[in-house]
């Protein structure tokens, strides 16, 4: 498993509160273009199959703990 940036967990932490791309593009001040190349990554990173899988992944490998 690939390492997250910490970018990457910024936005998978949003995601884990529920927050949608336009949310998390205005909550960190970037492009909802750039959130969804985060998402990208971070899907391919994780072998995930989707936002929700990577959250799971994330959690389950304590990948959001600070």
């Amino acid at each position: 498993m690939e390492k997250l940036t910490e970018r990457e967990v910024a936005v998978l932490r949003l995601i884990t509160l529920g927050y949608g791309n336009s949310q998390i593009s205005k909550i960190i001040f970037i492009s909802i273009h750039t959130v969804k190349a985060h998402i990208s990554s971070i899907i391919r990173k994780l072998d995930a199959k989707n936002r929700t899988n990577a959250v799971y992944i994330a959690i389950k490998n304590n990948l959001l703990d600070e």
